[in-house]
């Protein structure tokens, strides 16, 4: 069976490491670093890092997942992500993880297919694939400010306020992929789809 693969969606360089567009990034590291992932260069523009999330009956490591960060910019990362399953799995088993301004921060959705939502990486990644039926962990972000523009909002970093929350915030759109990969989508739906 091919192993899963998780997108972390974001820009590339220390000038964008603390926007909200790039919280995909930050949970795909964190579920590098709780498994001792170390990331490696892919072809075609992408980092990818071979771990296993959580354990099955018995204690047995958990299924096989290549995480993955786009090297390139977010409105590129089809080519990455086409490149990388085109090697290394299946776009049954593509799990990407992505900032969402229709969700309150500090929440976590999933689902497969749907629109875009405006969101460029996504629309790359679907025209890429030529299918939007793929898996979705979305890690709310909230709707920008008064009469900010939407790009110019993903694009800033998080209000200290919202740092304060961000570990736990990126701890549970990690969580919530391990349990795709473990427990399947209707667990993780009926786990974080719950009324706070």
């Amino acid at each position: 069976m091919s192993p899963w693969v998780v997108v972390g969606l974001g820009n590339p360089g220390p000038r964008y490491t603390g926007n909200r567009h790039n919280v995909g990034q930050m949970t795909v590291d964190a579920l590098a670093a709780r498994s001792d992932g170390r990331f490696r260069s892919h072809r075609g523009h992408a980092q990818v890092a071979d771990v296993r999330l959580g354990t099955g009956p018995g204690g047995v490591p958990g299924p096989q997942v290549v995480l993955v960060k786009t090297t390139g910019y977010m409105n590129l990362s089809g080519g990455p992500v086409a490149s990388v399953l085109a090697t290394r799995g299946a776009s049954d088993r593509l799990i990407v993880v992505h900032d969402d301004l229709d969700i309150p921060f500090g929440q976590v959705r999933l689902k497969v297919g749907g629109g875009e939502g405006g969101h460029n990486g996504l629309r790359s990644i679907s025209a890429a694939l030529g299918s939007r039926e793929y898996l979705r962990v979305r890690v709310g972000i909230d709707r920008p400010p008064g009469r900010m523009d939407a790009a110019d909002y993903v694009l800033r970093d998080f209000t200290a306020t919202e740092r304060r929350e961000l570990p736990w915030l990126v701890d549970a759109a990690a969580d919530a992929v391990e349990m795709v990969v473990t427990q399947g989508l209707a667990a993780a739906q009926q786990r974080f789809h719950r009324p706070a």
